[in-house]
């Protein structure tokens, strides 16, 4: 798979990323790069937000407030589209704060 599949295929669960870093390891260039940063940002900000809700829900009993838990969808959608555009572009709201984290990557 080329660079840009893999930065597709990151966004696709915890294990596209997985799949995505270990068979781009060797050959990444820096939008698998930029895309695997922000894809783990978005998988971690996706527990988090899942966490928040169902405490939020349990105590207010609101359950409006579930509609909420399809903003991963919608952010996972997007950086989708920017891999497959081959744009280095940050999620909405949540991208710049992963475009320097995790090092690890590269």
């Amino acid at each position: 798979m080329d660079n840009k599949t893999l930065s597709i295929v990151s966004y696709i669960t915890l294990f596209g990323w997985l799949i995505s870093f270990v068979i781009g390891k060797e050959k990444s260039n820096g939008l698998l790069k930029y895309h695997l940063k922000q894809s783990l940002g978005l998988i971690f900000f996706s527990i988090v937000l899942s966490v928040v809700l169902n405490i939020i829900l349990m105590v207010t009993k609101i359950g409006i407030l579930g509609i909420f838990g399809i903003f991963p969808l919608v952010l996972m959608i997007i950086g989708i589209i920017n891999a497959a555009n081959n744009v280095e572009k940050p999620l909405p709201l949540i991208g710049k704060m992963f475009e320097d984290k995790f090092s690890f990557i590269g």
